[in-house]
């Protein structure tokens, strides 16, 4: 999916992050768990997979360093978003906040409430633990911000076979704003159910982040700037076809069967199988509201 050249971009919407140290604590994250997290998208897994009582306190988290004071200046117009993955990360969350800040109160009379991005390269520190390429795309609620190192795009196309598209990136973006969406309308504890499989809450909640991703993409040209310029052009079927890639290269039995030898055990499902994220982005973009999202009431995964 194409910006609009003459679009303008607001760099106000996201922030830079340093390479510093730090972990957090009360909500560890195992070397397993980085190994999921890094080739899968969702929320971080000191949230939904700690043993925490309350995922949501950060009293017991240690943060360290200073925010990098990134300015993003090559970062202005659609023109820029195109030719520039960092760019198009910040027109992405342009978009997609946008649409929320309009859709929720309309659909589910709850109120948008913004989340900034926080670009960074290499690794930084969230009250949800140290974000890295490792850990990959994430959504820390104890700060409502989504961490990403664009790099990570690269992995995604060359690793597990993302076909490098716009809008398979793009997809990454307005997947983690799903999970802000679901922490704004008091869904993401139900991930919490302390189960793996294909029916857990865990799958649930990613496959409703999918979904909501698909709804985005359905208005995503409907989107505007501050000064009511449109952000993004119309889809076309390949843009479609590319973030359906993106769903399918991050699907748990993909992943099992390129890291695994071939070897697939449904048991262990945290995000869903290829067909199911493909599935949910569908249902979000032919429905286009959020009223179809509901993962919780069905066991059609």
């Amino acid at each position: 999916m194409s910006f609009n050249d003459g679009a303008n971009l607001d760099t106000s919407q996201v922030t830079g992050g340093g390479s510093r140290g730090g972990l957090a604590i009360g909500g560890g994250i195992g070397g397993l768990v980085i190994t999921l997290v890094a080739v899968f998208l969702g929320v971080d897994p000191s949230v939904l997979g700690s043993g925490s009582s309350n995922p949501f306190d950060t009293s017991q988290v240690q943060t360290g360093g200073t925010e990098s004071t990134t300015s993003f200046d090559q970062c202005k117009t659609g023109a820029d978003a195109n030719r520039d993955t960092t760019c198009r990360i910040i027109g992405t969350v342009n978009s997609v906040q946008d649409y929320w800040n309009d859709a929720l109160p309309a659909d589910v009379s709850r109120q948008y409430r913004a989340a900034k991005t926080v670009i960074y390269s290499g690794s930084t520190q969230s009250p949800c633990g140290t974000a890295s390429n490792q850990t990959g795309p994430f959504y820390c609620p104890s700060d409502e911000r989504i961490y990403i190192d664009a790099s990570f795009f690269d992995e995604l196309e060359s690793t597990y076979g993302a076909d490098g598209g716009a809008l398979a990136q793009e997809y990454v973006v307005a997947h983690e704003y799903g999970h802000h969406v679901e922490n704004i309308l008091g869904l993401l504890a139900k991930g919490q159910d302390g189960k793996t499989g294909p029916q857990s809450g865990g799958v649930r909640i990613e496959l409703m982040a999918d979904c909501m991703a698909g709804v985005w993409a359905n208005h995503a040209s409907t989107t505007e700037d501050a000064d009511g310029n449109t952000l993004l052009e119309p889809l076309t079927e390949d843009d479609i076809d590319s973030a359906l890639s993106a769903a399918a290269a991050v699907g748990d039995d993909h992943i099992q069967e390129e890291l695994g030898g071939g070897s697939v055990n449904q048991d262990t499902w945290t995000h869903g199988s290829s067909a199911s994220r493909q599935k949910w982005f569908k249902t979000g973009y032919e429905s286009g509201t959020v009223n179809a999202c509901d993962t919780f009431s069905t066991n059609d995964l």
